[in-house]
């Protein structure tokens, strides 16, 4: 119950997130760019881009909340839906192999790497492994979603959990983690629709809790969905959302920390590095579910003839393309965290550090 279709809330404007968006690309830019040309200090170089980042993401969600729904006949679909599962079953099966032929040669003593790149390539094949009949509550549909955190998380620990130690107890880059999984989750949720903080014309007067059943990432979860007149809030969450977004945004904010305790191991030894990883932090506020922010900003560039394929391939719950951008956002930011920890230990910025194998 966003205020979709509506021009101003509170004085706010689908042109005044736009023009927030703009200030706080330009205030992160200028932090990173500052920071590189050693004109401030990595700290407080940290402190503005984390700004940037907050100013970034409300910007997009005003732009969002305030842009209109638009509606797609299902003549605007880029290709027939009968060519999902195949795309599925091929995609899927292609990473599996891909996975085993890169942690072979890769990665032989490592084999939780080739596990994690079957496990995300069974995701993507899952809806032409199972039949459409009971494919939404399947056992192996919840085993894939579930067990997803759980050898990621054993991934961290086993070839991260020293390093992160160290890089947790400097409470400057905590807090910029912290602050930047906060942002991300808050993205992901907004832009999807499961969180919002506007009026929409027509919305109840009266407090509402309901607990609904909803398909999300291969399989039904009961979701629960509150609605608060008085703020106004509508939150919705499900198990599916919790593990997605909870371990994209985890991913993202470790990864921020180890780039933050970096600029301050600079910082510390009087240096000015590269600023490598900074993309990590910029790329991560567009992870996961962005479609119908995508869609609607091509709307407003090049027309609704343009934005429907994007809404269709993104947003559509039964296109193998949104399951492979959510797949590849969690393979990204893991093997991410994981050369970022290798490339610390290297630097030597601990030296009570071994590796893990």
């Amino acid at each position: 119950m966003s205020a979709h279709g509506g021009s101003s809330v509170g004085g706010l404007s689908q042109s005044d997130g736009i023009l927030i968006a703009v200030s706080g690309a330009v205030l992160l830019g200028g932090g990173v760019l500052l920071k590189r040309t050693s004109r401030i200090t990595p700290t407080t170089a940290l402190y503005t881009v984390f700004l940037g980042l907050a100013l970034t993401a409300f910007g997009a969600i005003l732009f969002e909340s305030f842009s209109p729904d638009p509606t797609y006949s299902a003549a605007s679909i880029p290709f027939p839906r009968a060519w999902y599962t195949p795309i599925s079953l091929v995609g899927g099966i292609l990473i599996m192999v891909g996975s085993l032929v890169a942690g072979r040669l890769r990665w032989p003593d490592r084999p939780r790497y080739t596990f994690l790149g079957i496990l995300l390539g069974a995701w993507i094949s899952y809806p032409g492994i199972v039949p459409d009949v009971g494919s939404s509550s399947h056992p192996l549909g919840y085993l894939l979603v579930l067990g997803t955190p759980v050898l990621v998380g054993y991934i961290v620990w086993k070839d991260a959990s020293t390093v992160l130690a160290a890089v947790l107890r400097d409470p400057v880059a905590r807090r910029f983690g912290i602050g930047v999984g906060f942002l991300v989750g808050l993205f992901f949720m907004s832009v999807s629709g499961y969180l919002s903080f506007f009026w929409e014309e027509g919305a109840p007067h009266e407090m509402i809790v309901t607990v609904l059943p909803v398909t999300y990432q291969l399989v039904t979860w009961p979701m629960l969905e509150v609605w608060l007149p008085q703020i106004p809030l509508l939150f919705a969450i499900s198990p599916g959302h919790l593990i997605v977004v909870g371990l994209l945004s985890a991913l993202t904010g470790l990864n921020a920390a180890v780039v933050a305790s970096h600029w301050r191991a600079e910082e510390r030894a009087g240096t000015t590095e590269g600023t490598a990883g900074t993309a990590a932090i910029v790329g991560s506020c567009t992870c996961g579910c962005c479609g119908p922010l995508v869609a609607k900003v091509a709307i407003l560039v090049a027309g609704p003839s343009v934005a429907a394929p994007l809404y269709w391939i993104f947003v559509d719950s039964a296109s193998p393309l949104s399951s492979l951008f959510i797949v590849l956002s969690i393979a990204l930011f893991t093997g991410s965290l994981v050369y970022s920890v290798a490339s610390a230990r290297r630097r030597g910025q601990s030296t009570s550090i071994v590796p893990a194998d």
